[in-house]
């Protein structure tokens, strides 16, 4: 039985993860190398629950039931747990690392998940111990408001791994979708059209960004290509646009815009650096 639960990377999906996992019963960890991000992640969460408190969704005794649940710590050491959820920096060699220095420090039973949206999880099962236990569980920007949670599974993962995962984002009040490692899953490979098209007619000069999202929401989309972007950060959305292509092939249909990858060149990656295709306050 899962009783504790280990989030690595205190960046905004990890904070958001651990918020997750705590206000869903679970006594939750959240860990980084930098203690700094692991400061900005505790201040991160800390506001976010008094921000439900203030709007009535939580009772200042909830509040501090969910803050008590929390633990916070930058030595790897502590993360010794039942679950560990990964949401560091997309880069494979970084990720194996970790996730080496978790199989090591706990025991076989632990079972290991990625929050990735873009990398090969077949290729990082296969570079740890008992990859049966590893698994795919990504989440979506905000963690703590997006129902959707995608249950990855490799050719490693055993059934009981699998439907642990799936009964942890059940009880954390999401709708799990169980799907095989393949580029980009199932939301991210579905949705690179809604954001290479959009990029391809600027691109073409047949539209400016704002009417393009202005069509889209008035269409029923919640947020339209160019806003979507800048919420999730340029510099992710581009890395799974360019894993997609090279995993299918590169085929021209999936082919990275220039722009975005301007955009990255320079910095400007959305609302956490206060310039992407809009400017933030």
């Amino acid at each position: 039985m899962i009783q504790k639960i280990a989030v690595c990377g205190a960046g905004t999906m990890g904070s958001g993860i651990a918020q997750v996992a705590a206000m869903g019963g679970y006594k939750t960890l959240l860990f980084d190398v930098d203690p700094e991000m692991v400061q900005k992640g505790r201040l991160s969460i800390q506001k976010s629950l008094q921000t439900l408190t203030e709007k009535n969704k939580l009772t200042p005794a909830m509040q501090k039931t969910v803050l008590d649940r929390l633990s916070y710590s930058s030595d790897i050491r502590d993360c010794v747990a039942d679950l560990i959820i990964e949401a560091i920096v997309e880069r494979p060699d970084i990720k194996t690392g970790l996730f080496r220095q978790l199989a090591a420090i706990n025991p076989p039973e632990t079972i290991l998940a990625s929050n990735t949206s873009s990398l090969s999880l077949e290729t990082l099962a296969a570079s740890i111990s008992h990859p049966e236990r590893f698994i795919g569980m990504h989440f979506f920007n905000p963690a703590p408001l997006m129902k959707l949670v995608e249950i990855v599974h490799t050719s490693y993962t055993d059934t009981r791994t699998a439907e642990a995962v799936t009964a942890v984002a059940v009880q954390l009040g999401k709708t799990p979708v169980r799907c095989k490692d393949s580029p980009g899953f199932i939301v991210n490979h579905v949705a690179r059209p809604y954001y290479l098209e959009a990029l391809h007619l600027v691109a073409e000069g047949l539209s400016e960004m704002e009417t393009i999202d202005t069509l889209m929401e008035a269409a029923g989309f919640r947020m339209g290509p160019f806003r979507l972007m800048d919420l999730i950060g340029n510099d992710i959305n581009y890395a799974v646009s360019c894993s997609v292509y090279q995993a299918m092939g590169e085929p021209l249909r999936l082919r990275p815009s220039p722009i975005q990858e301007q955009k990255c060149a320079a910095g400007e990656l959305g609302r956490k650096t206060g310039k992407g295709y809009y400017r933030y306050e």
